[in-house]
């Protein structure tokens, strides 16, 4: 194999291994957006649960009865 064949392998390879962390990098920028979207959902259903929770016991709380 001569230098310049493995210099067009090497850049070959170099190119196949830019699109594959680039696709990647897609992957993980959609994820990351998902994730995003997720907590703050989870967050708004938390809300949503301690208001519901407010309106239809007011007068119960988390602390612990008086016998512990």
């Amino acid at each position: 194999m001569t230098d310049e064949q493995r210099i067009i392998e090497l850049e070959s390879r170099l190119t196949h291994l830019d699109d594959t962390v680039e696709q990647l990098n897609d992957v993980i920028s959609a994820q990351q957006h998902m994730l995003d979207r997720l907590e703050r959902r989870i967050q708004h259903f938390i809300e949503a649960q301690q208001d519901l929770k407010d309106q239809l016991a007011p007068e119960l709380s988390d602390a612990p009865p008086p016998h512990y």
